[in-house]
């Protein structure tokens, strides 16, 4: 196992009080450590503060850069961009910015297998949680998947249990030496622009979950990205359709090695897409020894996660299916390919400064009617005039299940994939899924 670096010395500042930042201040205080904690929203709109310990001092509002006197290390959310006024004069005063990720990792002494990628992140995370869980094996599930990793360090848990981490571009970008003992990439494609500014620095903040890994360590990564480029010294465990890969694709059936795993039929998670994350999956638990039948056994019983593909119901022989968490153009596209029948779908919300015109083939080739709403709906419908499908702009998300199902025809799919964030009219794409299926219930 990688040793774990001590923290810098306190007292600490806490950025962000979302879940993650929540949770490293309980961390940090149950260290013994003096933690104080700032979010630059007003108070009222801050949720949780009573989960706070009570000795955590909490400053919200203005940009808390005057904190900084009464501290000698950060700990950022992932949420707060380097921009912010605190962590950029943090940086310029050489006080140690750490993530939540980073101070998690280093005080959570379990091996690690973290999982990134632009799409199929949350999936293929719970997914490993499952092998693990069919081969006997104790497992924490956490990360951007809903847990925060730092709540590990506050409850009583099995320190054998392997822990599963979903890291997203934001939680990775702010790592210092943080290193997996399996670290698993499942594709990069164009996401978070707004936030990152260019595809190379989003690309390089994936990474960075490969930098720091050593010789006795495992990188699982898809064919066509450069695996020997991606940094560290970790055994490179490759997945795709070729004989080189380890665990492969041949003839409908999943390969390790010589080995047949099972065939595509027998998995229980929905389309193409998650064919090549219940790859990515298997790869990882068998790389790092889970038997084999074990790994079979969860393959063919994880059926999902809520708000990827999920078919909340069939009404008057149409299909509703909530793909709320396809918040980008890429994770859109693998919606769209995931049904062989006419698509009513809904589309729309919060941009991260994508290029909407590769949804426009895509949109031709499989839909029947799309339905635009929220802030993106005009960026949309200028970049799906070609497609040749009628285009509705329905403003709201309820205004469009309404259209929708009046105009889906039996046998039709009703298909929530944004493309785009929730925040224009949801608190969360959470929010938004529940959201569609309420409308898609009443």
């Amino acid at each position: 196992m990688t040793p774990r670096p001590p923290l810098p010395p306190g007292p600490y500042l806490i950025v962000g009080l979302a879940r993650s930042g929540r949770a490293a201040a309980a961390l940090l205080r149950a260290r013994g450590e003096e933690a104080i904690a700032y979010d630059g929203a007003p108070r009222e709109r801050l949720k949780g503060l009573d989960e706070l310990p009570p000795e955590v001092e909490v400053h919200a509002g203005g940009d808390g850069v005057a904190l900084l006197e009464r501290v000698r290390a950060v700990v950022k959310s992932p949420g707060v961009p380097q921009e912010a006024p605190v962590i950029a004069a943090a940086r310029e005063r050489g006080i140690p910015v750490l993530g939540e990720l980073e101070l998690a990792w280093r005080c959570v002494p379990n091996e690690v297998i973290a999982v990134t990628g632009t799409n199929g992140k949350t999936t293929t995370t719970e997914l490993l949680g499952h092998l693990h869980r069919t081969s006997g094996v104790p497992v924490d599930v956490v990360g951007n998947v809903g847990t925060a990793y730092s709540s590990l360090a506050l409850a009583e848990h099995d320190e054998s249990a392997v822990v599963i981490c979903e890291c997203s571009s934001f939680q990775l970008e702010d790592t210092i030496d943080f290193a997996p003992e399996c670290a698993v990439l499942l594709n990069l494609e164009s996401d978070h622009l707004d936030r990152h500014g260019s595809l190379a620095a989003y690309h390089q903040a994936k990474l960075k979950v490969f930098a720091n890994q050593g010789n006795d360590d495992v990188a699982v990564a898809p064919e066509g990205l450069g695996v020997v480029d991606l940094g560290g010294c970790a055994r490179r465990v490759c997945v795709g359709d070729s004989p080189e890969a380890e665990l492969a694709l041949r003839a409908d059936t999943l390969w390790w090695d010589s080995e047949p795993l099972l065939r595509v039929e027998e998995l229980a998670l929905r389309g193409p897409h998650n064919v090549r994350n219940a790859m990515a999956a298997a790869a990882a638990a068998l790389a790092r020894g889970l038997p084999i039948d074990g790994v079979r056994e969860g393959l063919r019983t994880f059926a999902g996660v809520p708000h990827r593909l999920e078919e909340v119901l069939v009404r008057d022989g149409v299909t509703y299916v909530n793909d709320s968490k396809a918040t980008n153009v890429a994770a859109a596209l693998v919606a769209l390919a995931s049904f062989e029948v006419p698509l009513h779908v809904i589309m729309g919300g919060q941009g991260k400064g994508e290029d909407y015109a590769p949804l426009a083939p895509a949109i031709a080739q499989h839909a029947a009617a799309v339905y635009l709403i929220g802030a993106e709906a005009p960026a949309l419908r200028a970049a799906l005039q070609t497609s040749g499908v009628a285009l509705h702009d329905s403003g709201t998300l309820d205004v469009a299940v309404v259209a929708a199902r009046a105009a889906a025809q039996p046998g039709n799919v009703v298909l929530l994939a944004p493309a785009c964030t929730s925040w224009d009219q949801f608190e969360n794409f959470e929010v938004r899924g529940e959201a569609f299926r309420e409308a898609a219930r009443s």
